[in-house]
Formats: structure tokens, C-alpha cells, sequence
């Protein structure tokens, strides 16, 4: 049985109290949301902080509200909140959807929005054993100073597995960040940095405390696909998440589709999105449109699934997900037959 390793363990009860001490402490402190990524890491050794700083006392960072502009969610909210909320459901069903498709019920009562979009980058080298991990000489995402992926690269190609970033991405939601210093509203899309060690352009001093999701505007529409070896619990080998804004008369107006799952960091397929920009969402716009989406998902061999397959694989859910856009209904995530 693993165990975690000792630490020290700070409950604040408000924002900056949180934020000052994550800043006293630097590097060997680490933020608790709902623990769902950090104490396996903890376990297996990936991640040894001294203290662990604790978020489920400020209330704030539970708060959820709605007005004319969109939804304003607390970090901390969970992820089957998330996936039961009937106003998100109805306003943007692609974020729903990820919600619900992240780990199995138990860890989405557990799991929260904020830590979902700072999930650590996973690879099949590093998410092992410290004994398994000792035994190859550990990689260069954690004390070793080679990446098995790719041996003669110079940088770790761990992958974003989390489901709910592209489809924030894709929506146009922003992320506030909280420092001693003060507080900073980005993109979500600028959260991510496109290295598997340093995956985050999160400032080692600042915590995520707040997601807002715009409202929509008449004829957005939005669908998240995902592919795994189970229909449960499984981290995403393929995600595609896809906005577009139809016209009255069915064409495309505006577009951005985002894919996670194969690279550090969740993908945008502008020149996929670009291709539907208007045209109505037929069989011709989307098999092309799909064609372009695979052409920027370049699986690496760090995940589940033969490479050759998942390259392959790529544009069939791309054009699975641009279906979902005319349909209305909820997409499968069964993996097509090959």
C-alpha cells in the first residue's frame, strides 16, 4: 500500500490568507483543492511538498452566480455540480459533459473545477511507482534528466488529460488568479503553457480562485467528445472540444475548437475552425473540417491506445464532435470500431 509522505498542514479561511502563505513557502508548498490529483501524486512520490495548504475553508471559492454576462464559478466548486446544473446544461452542454465524463462519481464529489484545469500532465513514464520509476532511472519530469517519449528531445512531452480545459478554451471563459501582489484576469486558453513539466503559466505565487464562463448569445452551441479505454474513471487519450455560433440560416458565423489529450497542453484548431466560418454544418465542412482537426493531433506513445490507432481515430471523432453541433444530443464516447 502506498502512503503519503509526512507534511505539514495549513487550513486558511480566506483568499489572501492562502495566497501569502502559498507565497512565504514557494516551492515547497502545494494547494489542496479537492485532492483527487494531488495525493496520488503524493503517493507515488511525483510530488513531495512540506506543507500543503489547504482550500476548503474559504467559502468564496464555493460561490457560484449568473447574471447577464455569463457564470461566475468558484474554484472549489465540484465537478458533479457542475455536471447536475441545469442552467450550465442548458447554456453550454459541451461543459456539462466534460464534467460529467471526469474519473467516476465518487471523484467528482471530490474533484473541482479549479483543480481539473490545474491537473498535473500524466504520462506512461511518469504515472508509475517510485520503484517502477527508479528502476528505468526515473524521467525528466521528476529527477531524471531524460524523456523516455522521445529520448533526444530536450523537453518532456507528458499530456494534458484534463477534460474540462479545452472546453473552457473553446467557450472563451476567463480564469482570475489571486497573488499577494493583487489579482489578474486571462484567457483560459493563456493558462496553459505548452511543456509537460512547467504546464502552467500559473505564477508559482498566485491561486486560481475563480472560472467565467460568458453567456451564450443566440445560435452558440458547444459538444465535447472524449475517448478512453473505459466508459469510466479513464483520463482523456482524445478530447475535442467544439463552439461555433450558427446563423438563422444554419451557417457558421464564428468557430473554435480545441483538442486535448494529445499534447501538453489543450490544442486549437484555428484553421479547422476556420473552414466552417460561413458555411452551413453539412457532411462536406465537416469531413474537411475534421481532416484538419487530426492533422494538429499528433499523438506521442505516452498514453493508452497504439499510436498508428489514435492517429487514425483523431478525425472520426473530430467529425463526431461537429455532428453533436446539428444533433443537439449527447455524444458517445465509445470508441468507433477501427
Amino acid at each position: 500500500m502506498m502512503r503519503l509522505p509526512r507534511f505539514r498542514y495549513l487550513a486558511p479561511t480566506a483568499i489572501g490568507e492562502a495566497a501569502r502563505a502559498l507565497a512565504d513557502l514557494g516551492p515547497a508548498a502545494s494547494v489542496l483543492a479537492g485532492g483527487t490529483d494531488l495525493f496520488p501524486n503524493m503517493k507515488r512520490r511525483q510530488q513531495t511538498p512540506g506543507t500543503v495548504i489547504g482550500l476548503r475553508g474559504i467559502a468564496a471559492l464555493r460561490a457560484r452566480s449568473r447574471d447577464a454576462a455569463g457564470f461566475a464559478i468558484g474554484a472549489l466548486t465540484r465537478l458533479s455540480e457542475i455536471e447536475h446544473d441545469p442552467a450550465i446544461a442548458a447554456a453550454w452542454p459541451a461543459l456539462a459533459r466534460a464534467a460529467s465524463l471526469v474519473a467516476t462519481p465518487p471523484l467528482r464529489n471530490m474533484g473541482t473545477l479549479g483543480g481539473n484545469l490545474c491537473l498535473d500532465t500524466r504520462c506512461s513514464y511518469y504515472d508509475q511507482s517510485q520503484e517502477w520509476r527508479a528502476a528505468i532511472g526515473y524521467c525528466m519530469k521528476r529527477e531524471g534528466d531524460i524523456c523516455w517519449v522521445a529520448p533526444s528531445s530536450p523537453r518532456c512531452w507528458a499530456v494534458s488529460s484534463s477534460d474540462t480545459a479545452p472546453v473552457l478554451c473553446a467557450l472563451g471563459a476567463e480564469i482570475t488568479l489571486v497573488s499577494p501582489s493583487g489579482e489578474r484576469r486571462i484567457p483560459a486558453s493563456e493558462l496553459f503553457a505548452d511543456d509537460g513539466i512547467v504546464h502552467l503559466t500559473r505564477r508559482p505565487d498566485e491561486i486560481l480562485t475563480e472560472i467565467r464562463v460568458p453567456a451564450p448569445a443566440e445560435g452558440d452551441r458547444s459538444a465535447y467528445v472524449k475517448l478512453r479505454r473505459r466508459g469510466s474513471f479513464d483520463f482523456p487519450v482524445l478530447g475535442i472540444a467544439v463552439y461555433a455560433r450558427l446563423a438563422a440560416c444554419g451557417a457558421v458565423e464564428s468557430a473554435r475548437i480545441f483538442v486535448g489529450g494529445a499534447g501538453s497542453r489543450p490544442q486549437e484548431a484555428r484553421a479547422a475552425a476556420e473552414l466552417l466560418v460561413g458555411r452551413p454544418l453539412g457532411d462536406d465542412a465537416i469531413r474537411e473540417a475534421a481532416a484538419a482537426i487530426a492533422h494538429i493531433a499528433k499523438p506521442m506513445q505516452n498514453t493508452d491506445f497504439s499510436l498508428s490507432w489514435r492517429k487514425t481515430v483523431a478525425s472520426a471523432y473530430a467529425a463526431r464532435a461537429l455532428r453533436e453541433l446539428i444533433d443537439g444530443g449527447a455524444a458517445p464516447d465509445a470508441p468507433p470500431s477501427s
